[in-house]
């Protein structure tokens, strides 16, 4: 089995910026709990509109898979889809740029 580095852009709802940031802090840490993710650590970034960009790596296209059946994960996701909307990473402006940029947003 291989990893499977994995960009997902998550906007926040309208003053939910600061409980989304916490949340995606935590959704690593979560997964590797349920033994899903690797231990290489995320990358979290802010794009210019408040959107989070995060670069995580999951086990295997199996651990992805075997998400979709874990009941902490879904009670994980429930929680992201109260506080945002995930979308294309290509609705990212940044995204759009040869060279993209974002702001860290894990520190």
């Amino acid at each position: 089995m291989t990893g499977v580095c994995v960009i997902v852009a998550y906007r926040p709802k309208p003053g939910r910026e600061g409980e989304l940031h916490q949340l995606v802090r935590s959704r690593v840490p979560r997964l590797r709990k349920e033994g899903l993710a690797t231990d290489r650590a995320p990358l979290i970034m802010r794009a210019r509109d408040g959107t989070i960009i995060e670069v995580s790596e999951w086990k295997s296209h199996e651990a992805i898979d075997e998400a979709h059946q874990n009941a902490n994960v879904l009670a994980m996701w429930d929680e992201f889809f109260v506080i945002c909307d995930c979308i294309p990473l290509s609705e990212v402006p940044e995204a759009r740029e040869l060279f993209a940029g974002y702001a860290p947003a894990d520190r």
